[in-house]
């Protein structure tokens, strides 16, 4: 069989010095591509999503709640703080719950439509059902607005559970409003969530 990639079968009526010219040239790329490495495809990693995570000082996480900031004593509310939270999100929400209590999972705290601009929340917070900044308080399992603080019966540690969520939206909730409804509302508008555990026995 004629190969045609020899320049005679190729060009059959071209000059010889045309054909010499032309066998090179083919030589040339046969050897290029030989010893040219093979570039391999890159996969750029998709983006990531941002991660939330929230802190506090007031205690280590997986840590003992101090008495002050439960029913033993002043029962008011620990320093909180946050990281950024991802590109799109409209309002914080916060809910601590306690889910060892005998009658089931206890909320101790139910905040919503906190600014976006907020990277933390004080000590000893104001249990108004409004603040001034714009955040909602609702109400907790004890029927009462704001934080309430650990308070099992006595025995084995409770955990307690400070979860804080960044929402592509504000929440049309009332001030009567609880966790339930919260969690209701909040469906579908989760963009990231972070946690941090305290515990605490009598």
């Amino acid at each position: 069989m004629k190969s045609l990639l020899h320049p005679r079968n190729r060009f059959p009526n071209a000059p010889r010095r045309l054909l010499l010219l032309a066998a090179t040239a083919i030589i040339g790329l046969r050897v290029m591509s030989s010893q040219t490495p093979t570039l391999a495809v890159s996969s750029i990693p998709a983006e990531q999503p941002m991660s939330l995570t929230i802190s506090s000082p007031s205690f280590t996480n997986g840590g003992a709640i101090p008495k002050k900031f439960t029913c033993d004593a002043a029962d008011v509310s620990p320093h909180l703080s946050w990281t950024d939270p991802p590109a799109g999100t409209k309002s914080f929400a916060l809910l601590v719950d306690d889910p060892d209590a005998p009658i089931g999972n206890w909320n101790h705290w139910a905040m919503w439509n906190l600014p976006t601009k907020l990277r933390s929340l004080p000590e000893a917070l104001s249990k108004n059902a409004h603040l001034p900044d714009g955040s909602e308080q609702g109400m907790n399992d004890f029927h009462k607005p704001g934080y309430n603080g650990p308070c099992p019966p006595a025995g084995k540690p409770h955990r307690y559970y400070f979860k804080l969520f960044a929402l592509d939206t504000k929440l049309a909730l009332k001030g009567e409003a609880g966790k339930p409804e919260m969690e209701a509302a909040m469906k579908g508008h989760i963009l990231a969530q972070a946690e941090w555990v305290g515990t605490y026995k009598h």
